[in-house]
């Protein structure tokens, strides 16, 4: 950088490459403060992220699908990994849930500040008279699991399922019996999954949402944290949202927890989350936000 700098004081045309360092070394003082950040026991694990609609009907549903968009977006624009491991269609619009793996340098650790209910208000699509509408989706992050942590899960407390997948208006993508609904008798946990053609590589994928969930719920009764964790996610309707996306009648999205905010919602819908990320890590490490200062 002294060389550049001592170039351009000679009048040498290196502005550009200057700009250029300056905005490098950046972003990599901002992965370095974001790696301070990192303090849960499995943040550097992949991560398996669960959408689902809650209030607002079809718009909700929409909703979820929109979530999804921009969290593959995030991921993929970081070079992570995205597998979708279900996503069932709505009827009309939208999807009634999705699961997906992110694999990636600390996907788990970054994602689990997004867990909350989400709300989004807008001129709704659905709607003949145009009326704005306000809806509602449940985002849930958990540590993608490898063998090296045991959770034992009984074969006989499971029931499993099989099913024909379906599409949009309830018209059959496959002739067999191959999506797979596996529930966990003694919690009453239910994941299905019926993204892959093959019944064994659906139950898979089920299998390895169930084993995360159990995970999770585990370490929540060990850390008598599983009622504040509830209190925090809430319903999945109004007054219990952790961020706000809002179309009409002005642009903004603005995370209720953090205080940040941006006012470009197009470009957060494109993936553009790092900056609610870090805030919320900042936030969870009990560090202050940068003022909310519009992004």
């Amino acid at each position: 950088m002294g060389t550049l700098a001592e170039w351009l004081r000679e009048g040498e045309d290196v502005e550009d490459d200057l700009r250029e360092y300056l905005g490098r070394l950046g972003r990599q003082l901002d992965d370095f403060e974001l790696r301070r950040l990192f303090s849960g026991e499995y943040d550097a694990e992949d991560a398996i992220l669960t959408i689902n609609p809650g209030a607002g009907g079809t718009d909700a549903m929409d909703w979820a699908d929109m979530l999804v968009g921009m969290y593959v977006r995030w991921a993929k624009g970081r070079g992570f990994e995205v597998d979708i491991l279900d996503r069932q269609p709505a009827e009309e619009a939208g999807i009634k849930g999705a699961a997906l793996e992110i694999k990636g340098d600390h996907a788990y650790g970054r994602l689990r500040v997004e867990s909350g209910i989400h709300r989004l208000v807008r001129m709704s699509p659905f709607d003949t008279q145009h009326r704005r509408h306000t809806s509602f989706a449940s985002v849930a992050a958990f540590p993608s699991l490898d063998d090296r942590i045991e959770i034992e899960i009984d074969e006989n407390d499971l029931r499993i399922d099989t099913f024909r997948a379906s599409g949009r208006g309830g018209q059959h993508v496959n002739v067999t019996d191959s999506a797979v609904r596996i529930t966990h008798l003694p919690t009453g946990l239910v994941v299905s999954c019926q993204n892959e053609r093959s019944q064994h590589r659906n139950r898979e994928s089920a299998m390895k949402v169930l084993r995360a969930r159990l995970y999770d719920r585990a370490v929540r009764e060990q850390k008598a944290r599983e009622e504040a964790q509830k209190q925090s996610l809430g319903d999945n309707t109004f007054g219990n949202q952790i961020r706000s996306y809002v179309f009409q009648p002005y642009r903004l999205v603005k995370d209720h927890r953090t205080n940040h905010q941006a006012g470009d919602v197009d470009r957060v819908m494109n993936g553009d989350l790092d900056g609610f990320i870090k805030a919320g890590l900042r936030m969870a490490a009990g560090a202050d936000d940068d003022g909310g200062r519009p992004g």
